[in-house]
């Protein structure tokens, strides 16, 4: 299937495709059509015009279907899906037209008019019924069990090996485990295994656990090396084209998400970028392998023909390439260029991985110039000078274009390709070139040049992996080291580069041995425990023929390359004769130039010629001469012999060049105005030393490349500039530093030099040399291994085959791997190891640790012949060593129950006494008052019984005097009196009204605003009295900015629903507070001055809103619809995601290639393309359900996703309780310290689950309402910050700096889901909020930390225990570093709106005193001018209140 229009094929952007259909109801197998139809052709479309081409019956309904896999899954288009679009999405391979049994065309099937299918053909699961009921019958054999590790297996033979791994490759499962060995069968094919998903499903799981992977290696050296604190490395071997550099990348990308250092210090994206990178310059495609790590081989690294083939137009005529045929290094072996659009889209990931690395444009051109340099020296030819000695060499347009892209000059690089310089006692010599010596020379050149610039790409990647504290020699560091090595090569003519490669991996295999075989075994006799020995295929012999001294194959070679007069012959007799009688070395007959060596993994026969030559470093001093020659300081660079020496002259001449580019604009400057020059006097070396602001520049974006000679004055400023600003830059402390990890690579350089007499070292020496350095490196961590197998030698899709997969098994031992892994002890600890690990397990004395342990293993029913005790340590098979972990974690969990129930005892107990001991106390003051009371009412009755008995005994008397003198006098005068009536004061009567207009609500955060605007408006007025304020005035004004503070902070809720009350009851417990016990009498006073305030407010608003009541609706319909957002379907949290290593679509699994743009989940680490995500159809696996089934919980234990209603909103009760306890809580000591009564807690938590609104917080104690708060967070099923960032934070805390800690933390919470960003955004600011309350609740950041780390930043219940219990710290800082964070980005926030407030109230007291002095007759111009003053003052004040 391809896409054509007209004479010209491409590969995304025609309009017209050929499709491939095959109707299921087809007679003949194979039978189908091809049609021709465009690019925006529906299903609908096409299946019409496959009936009609097929002849087939029309009334029919029938559907078509995707098949990408012959037998697996399919894929049903609905009416209105484009199948060409469908048809993009396939490899490269498959839109060519192709066999059906290759997969990838579409099918006609007849379907149903309510829209099912019915299959005539067996799908996958059928065909397996039916496959199981023919070996029920008995009419095919049984297919083996399968077996994910090969020490499982009943019998342990080399057949029952070979057909485990037949078994699982033919159901697609390439990797099996040999207990901690992974061994990779190369399937040829992608398979879609490796997405994000896979390495969320394989972290932090033991392995063995799940199916064997490559991530399950990965994830288990990744967290061996936190727990062991000892280097991890993981070894990849296997021959050529058994997929090692691909399980490389693979675990590269696993290793780079478990470890997520990108928020530090960008190194994540740095490796991502450095893959592709190395091997674009260091593979090649040969005959068994597409993706060959080669050395010494110039003919076909990919990135030629990526440059030639995917270079635009613009690029080819300033690098001056051409065709690859053109080119004699590219025409000697020229690979099938199957796809150039496939080259052109590697092209534009080579150019996007140069940029993450950090290579600047100006960089990657200059590579680009030098590797079509190194194509042309290819192209010179040589030919006898018609006059004198010497060679001719052509042609002219080579020449000058070789010249123009290393800016040399053509006579100096004519003479370094002809002639010689050499050196004697008196003089200098110059001899010409042999025909022979002149090809040498050429190619010499090229390959030293390529050599040059891929020793540099390695350098500039190095640095820019290098973290700062690698340079520290106290903070130690961990590492995990992936080995990818050439794998070994048998072609049918083998070379030096093959002996090289087949020296390497002999050595390879004897590392393997020895951690495998020698050195465990030596380790079981020296622990005396009970083992035999396992014979395993031993090398050493081998690796004794290549590098004994002084008679090994490598020290020959050498001896006979310093020999003038040596050729191959003589080295080949030289070989013959000091190992004729060697095992390992094979003689050949007598007339043939090669030799056989008998190495691990066969005989190979190598050609002899040219083998003195390779070994011979022909970087000549002449070549180097020449290349120092150059005007571009970058190729000066790549020859120079100290990098360190190279970059401090770099920075010397740039800043030469800098201080004469302005010395010359100056002097032009001083021509054009010679009236203006000033004389400055010169500044100090001290003054210029001083800092200065530099430019500001984002990302690792490195060069120190410091050359700008085809730039003009302005440029060469601007790139010292920007030198000086790059963070990132290389300075000559990390450059040696660098250096010191491959110095041998540099040792050759210094060498190269016309006044140097040392010879440089072989090639052979100086592979060695790297060889050992690695070797070396391995030694010192301990390794997990990779064995890839390569399933067929013709790179067939999905073959396998038997023979040579055996002979692969036979020469890497796997048998007797397997036999020492089964019958060995994978789990190993010394005594203390075991006791400090296990000691939870042990008894609480332990005097003899041999007898202890023994005794716990036997008491746990552990097979005898599972462990062994020695003599120092104990040994245990993987299987029991899990077996103690579950024991160890039961066991801790279970102390950590009885711990918890324990303290709640103890608590309770505690409460109990306190309340027996207060009720104890009311009981006895209440019997002393009622004693009291009595005896005091008892008095007062007899008191007033005597009063009353001595009242009526003088009444009488008082009636008997007035009877006896009555008939003398007459009655008094009686006055009409009254009592006057008890008024209601204005003050009480204003608070009858003050408290009904209190019960308003506020719903609209603008109101909130404007009342902290008329507040202020209020506090300038009282600021500006001239008079001295009284007691009552500063409280009120204290208490009344602080309460501004408060209003502001409430700006962000989006729909706040605060009430009146609320807020006065806050400002009463702050006037409470600040006027202390000795002016308690001032705070009635304020409270009501507060509430007249208050009052004028509301009847204001109440005014206003019933003058524009449409207004105000319109305001909140366009804010509600504004709050709409749409959720991820089904649950998920989708969000861009850079593809580094090809992978699948989860939704219609085709491709995505490297480099690509995808989305992925957050929660469950799903993939696809953005045009799939309106087509999803399954849910979230890392979201729940919002309930279970017979729950009615609505806001507690429901994932926080489901309780918003946009995605950047808090949840409601969450809000409601946070607002209440700012409202009424924060100046309440021990505010978050202290517990509720649980029984109260319980009954409002009922309250809530039943409806927010139906509750009233002020009903309830405040330290009720904040035990529900962290109640809330703790019963969230996954924490605020989430279970995958848990490991992120932990590290982000581990960092030495605090700045580096604060950066790290804040780019983990961009990684958060919206919804919990702003919940913990919000819970963050109220914690802010009480901790600036200090000095009242006594709950500092570390106190708030301490309590709400376990609620919010929580481990995974997976995790152990102990573990977890030892990063309290860790997450509390974290928590603290938050609360610190936001408290100072308040404190400079609300300085910052005090300072415009302060301008503002400036501005309008000037606009006031003008108004208030303006004369109201003025001249026209006068006044124009003062409207002009008045406008402007306007102006400023609504700019203010805006960026207020």
């Amino acid at each position: 299937m391809n896409v054509t229009n007209g004479k010209a094929t491409s590969y995304r952007d025609e309009a017209v495709c050929t499709l491939q259909i095959y109707p299921r109801f087809a007679i003949k197998p194979g039978q189908g059509c091809i049609l021709r139809v465009p690019k925006e052709a529906t299903a609908t479309t096409v299946i019409k015009t496959a009936l009609a081409t097929l002849g087939m019956d029309t009334s029919k309904p029938y559907v078509l279907v995707e098949v990408q896999e012959y037998g697996g899954e399919e894929w049903v288009l609905q009416a209105s899906d484009q199948p060409v679009q469908r048809v993009l999405l396939w490899p490269r391979k498959a839109q060519d037209k192709h066999p059906q049994s290759d997969g990838y065309f579409f099918a006609l099937q007849e379907g149903t008019y309510d829209g099912s299918i019915q299959y005539d053909v067996m799908t996958s699961v059928r065909q397996e019924k039916v496959a199981q009921g023919l070996v029920n019958r008995g009419f095919v054999t049984q297919q083996p069990q399968e077996y994910d590790d090969l020490c499982n297996l009943p019998e342990l033979t080399e057949e029952s090996i070979l057909g485990t791994l037949r078994h699982r490759f033919h159901k697609q499962k390439i990797y099996t485990f040999a207990r901690n060995i992974l061994i990779a069968v190369n399937p040829f094919k992608f398979l879609p295994i490796y997405n994000p998903r896979y390495v969320k499903m394989y972290e932090n799981q033991t392995l063995g656990k799940l199916e064997p992977h490559v991530f399950a290696i990965a994830d288990a050296a990744f967290h061996t090396m936190l727990n062991k604190k000892v280097n991890q490395c993981i070894v990849i071997s296997g021959e050529s084209g058994s997929g090692k550099t691909q399980s490389a990348n693979f675990l590269i990308h696993c290793l780079t998400a478990l470890s997520q250092k990108g928020y530090s210090s960008g190194v994540e994206r740095t490796i991502l970028g450095a893959g592709p990178v190395l091997e674009a310059f260091g593979n090649a495609k040969t005959a068994y392998n597409n993706n060959s790590s080669l050395i010494c081989v110039l003919l076909n690294y990919h990135v030629f023909y990526y440059l030639l083939i995917g270079a635009s137009e613009e690029e080819k005529d300033e690098f001056k390439l051409l065709c690859p045929e053109k080119y004699h290094y590219l025409r000697e072996e020229i690979p099938i260029l199957e796809d150039q659009a496939e080259m052109k889209h590697e092209f534009r990931r080579l150019h996007q991985a140069m940029e993450m690395v950090g290579f600047l444009p100006p960089t990657k051109k200059q590579i680009f110039s030098v590797l079509s340099a190194i194509l042309y020296l290819g192209n010179v030819t040589y030919e006898p000078k018609v006059v004198g000695e010497g060679l001719k060499v052509g042609p002219e347009s080579v020449l000058s274009a070789i010249s123009d892209l290393l800016k040399v000059k053509v006579e100096l690089l004519v003479d370094a390709l002809t002639t010689r310089k050499s050196m004697t006692a008196n003089d200098r010599l110059i001899l010409p070139y042999s025909f022979s010596e002149a090809i040498t020379a050429r190619d010499s050149m090229a390959q030293s040049l390529y050599s040059a610039l891929f020793d540099w790409i390695v350098l500039r990647i190095n640095h820019a992996l290098l973290n700062k504290r690698d340079l520290e020699e106290s903070v130690p560091s961990l590492s995990i080291g992936v080995l990818d090595i050439f794998g070994f090569e048998d072609f049918k003519t083998n070379s030096f580069e093959q002996f090289c490669i087949n020296y390497a991996n002999e050595q390879l295999q004897y590392y393997c041995n020895q951690r495998i075989f020698k050195l465990e075994q030596e380790e079981y006799m020296a622990e005396g425990i009970t083992w035999h020995n396992i014979d395993y295929p031993d090398n050493t012999g081998c690796i004794s023929l290549f590098c004994k001294k002084p008679t090994g194959l490598l020290y020959l070679l050498d001896e006979e390359s310093n020999f003038p007069q040596a050729t191959d012959s003589t080295l080949l007799e030289k070989f013959k004769q000091q190992h004729q009688d060697n095992p390992f070395f094979v003689q050949t007959p007598v007339g043939e130039p090669a030799f056989v060596i008998r190495h691990f993994a066969g005989k190979v026969k190598y050609q002899i010629k040219d083998f003195r030559e390779k070994n011979t470093d022909h970087m000549r001093p002449d070549i180097v001469a020449l290349l120092r020659s150059s005007e571009c300081s970058y190729l000066r660079q790549l020859i120079g012999a100290n990098p360190v020496a190279v970059f401090r002259w770099g920075i010397l001449r740039a800043t030469i060049r800098t201080l004469a580019v302005f010395n010359e604009a100056g002097r032009r400057w001083a021509e054009k105005h010679p009236n203006q020059v000033r004389r400055y006097s010169r500044r100090s070396l001290g003054e210029m030393k001083r800092p200065t602001t530099v430019v500001d520049t984002q990302g690792p974006l490195i060069d120190f490349s410091f050359d700008r000679s085809e730039e003009g004055p302005l440029e060469t400023v601007l790139n010292v500039i920007l030198l000086f600003s790059v963070q990132n830059l290389i300075d000559s402390h990390s450059l040696k530093f660098i250096m010191g990890l491959k110095q041998h690579n540099w040792a050759t350089r210094s060498l190269l030099h016309l006044h140097t007499k040392k010879k440089p070292p072989s090639i052979s020496a100086q592979f060695q040399a790297s060889l050992s350095k690695l070797l070396e490196t391995l030694r010192k961590a301990e390794p997990f291994f990779v064995r890839c197998i390569r399933s067929n030698g013709d790179k067939r899709e999905m073959h396998f085959d038997d023979a040579l997969v055996l002979q692969q098994l036979r020469y890497t031992g796997m048998l007797q791997t397997v036999r020492i892994r089964r019958s060995g002890y994978g789990a190993k600890f010394t005594f203390k190891e075991f006791t400090d690990q296990f000691r939870v397990l042990l008894p609480k004395e332990i005097s003899t640790p041999q007898q202890d342990i023994t005794n716990l293993l036997t008491k746990m029913g552990l097979p005898s012949s599972s462990f062994q005790i020695g003599r120092t340590k104990v040994f245990l098979k993987e299987s029991e060593r899990q077996i103690l972990q579950e024991a160890l974690h039961k066991e801790v969990m279970r102390s950590i129950i009885i711990l918890q129930r324990w303290f709640r005892a103890c608590l309770m107990r505690k409460q109990y006494l306190r309340e027996r001991e207060g009720i104890i106390t009311i009981q006895r003051s209440w019997r002393y008052l009622r004693q009291s009371y009595r005896s005091r009412a008892a008095i007062v009755i007899q008191a007033a019984w005597r009063r009353s008995k001595e009242r009526t005994e003088y009444l009488k008397k008082r009636e008997k005097l007035k009877a006896q003198i009555g008939s003398h006098s007459y009655s008094p005068r009686v006055k009409n009196c009254r009592n006057p009536t008890i008024k209601i004061s204005r003050a009480t009567r204003v608070q009858e009204k003050w408290n009904a207009s209190l019960d308003r609500e506020i719903t609209d955060s603008n109101e909130l605003r404007q009342l902290d605007e008329f507040l202020g408006n209020q506090m300038n007025d009282l600021s500006t009295r001239t008079k001295e304020l009284s007691e009552t005035e500063k409280i009120f004004f204290l208490a009344t900015t602080q309460f501004r503070d408060t209003i502001k902070t409430m700006y962000s809720i989006s729909n706040p629903n605060i009430g009146y009350k609320d807020l006065m009851s806050g400002y009463q417990t702050r006037v409470s507070s600040l006027a202390g016990l000795q002016k308690a009498l001032e705070v009635p006073l304020v409270i009501n001055l507060f509430q007249s305030v208050l009052d004028g407010f509301i009847r204001g608003e109440l005014k206003r809103l019933e003058t524009e009541p449409c207004k105000v609706k319109e305001r909140n319909r366009r804010k509600s619809k504004r709050d709409k957002c749409p959720d991820g379907p089904l649950g998920h949290l989708f969000s861009t995601y850079q593809v580094t290593i090809m992978q699948s679509c989860d939704q219609c699994s085709s491709y995505i290639w490297g480099m690509e743009k995808a989305f992925m989940c957050s929660s469950c680490k799903m993939v696809c393309h953005k045009k799939c995500l309106s087509k999803i159809t399954v849910n979230c696996t890392g979201q729940c359900d919002r309930k279970k089934e017979g729950e009615q919980t609505l806001h507690f234990s429901v994932p926080l996703c489901a309780l918003v209603r946009t995605a950047e909103s808090v949840p409601f009760v969450m809000e409601k309780m946070l607002v209440h306890v700012e409202m009424n809580g924060l100046y309440t000591e021990g505010i978050y310290r202290k517990c509720g009564s649980a029984c109260r807690a319980k009954e409002l938590r009922h309250i809530l689950e039943k409806g927010e609104s139906a509750v009233s917080l002020d009903n309830y104690p405040i330290h009720t309402i904040t035990g529900l708060v962290k109640l809330w967070l703790r019963e969230l099923p996954e924490p605020l910050i989430t279970y995958s960032l848990y490991n992120d934070f932990l590290y982000a805390a581990d960092l030495p700096e605090a700045s580096e800690r604060v950066r790290a933390i804040y780019r983990k919470l961009d990684e958060l889901p919206p919804s919990n960003f702003s919940t913990l955004e919000r819970l963050i600011f109220h914690l802010v909020k009480v901790a600036k309350e200090e000095t009242h609740n006594r709950m500092s950041a570390n106190a708030l930390a301490i309590v709400f780390a376990p609620c919010i930043l929580r481990c995974p219940d997976s995790s152990d225990p102990l573990l977890s219990m030892k990063d309290i710290n860790k997450t509390t800082l974290c928590v603290e570093i938050l609360i610190n964070e936001q408290t100072r980005c308040y404190n400079q926030k609300m300085e910052e709106i005090q300072q415009l407030e302060n301008v503002e109230a400036m501005a309008i007291n000037q606009l006031k005193l003008r108004r208030q002095n303006t004369r109201p007759k003025l001249d026209s111009d006068v006044a124009s001018m003062e409207r002009e003053i008045e406008k402007n003052l306007l102006e400023r004040i609504r700019s203010i209140k805006k960026e207020k």
